[in-house]
């Protein structure tokens, strides 16, 4: 059985328990207003944060965790010192499904991230 395909990311958050869209959902929804031109759509399968077509970032939901990805292993490693306690992959890490949201740590990799795509 595959998985189902996704054609919004409203469509996404529907199928995730509420805990878990509520963190994806607070994470797109202050990326979007503290960037404006930035927009939330589909991509992989999963929630992704574009500007006029580039990746800015990305968020998947899992069974006992969520990641947030900055589509940038440059990133990452910028950021190695301020995500201590997370569980830190090449090109993304992981945040519980109830995390309360880092404004600072979230609007800085996102900045990060359009500085890199400019």
């Amino acid at each position: 059985m595959s998985a189902p395909k996704f054609h919004s990311v409203e469509d996404y958050l529907a199928t995730l328990e509420p805990v878990k869209a509520s963190t994806v959902k607070s994470i797109i929804d202050f990326t979007l207003a503290e960037f404006p031109g930035l927009e939330a759509k589909i991509a992989w399968n999963v929630p992704t944060i574009h500007r006029k077509g580039q990746y800015v970032a990305g968020l998947a939901a899992y069974k006992r965790h969520l990641t947030f990805s900055p589509w940038s292993i440059w990133v990452m490693e910028d950021f190695k010192d301020r995500l201590q306690g997370f569980v830190v992959f090449k090109n993304c890490f992981q945040i519980p499904v109830d995390w309360e949201l880092d404004k600072d740590l979230v609007r800085d990799l996102v900045r990060a991230r359009l500085a890199e795509l400019e």
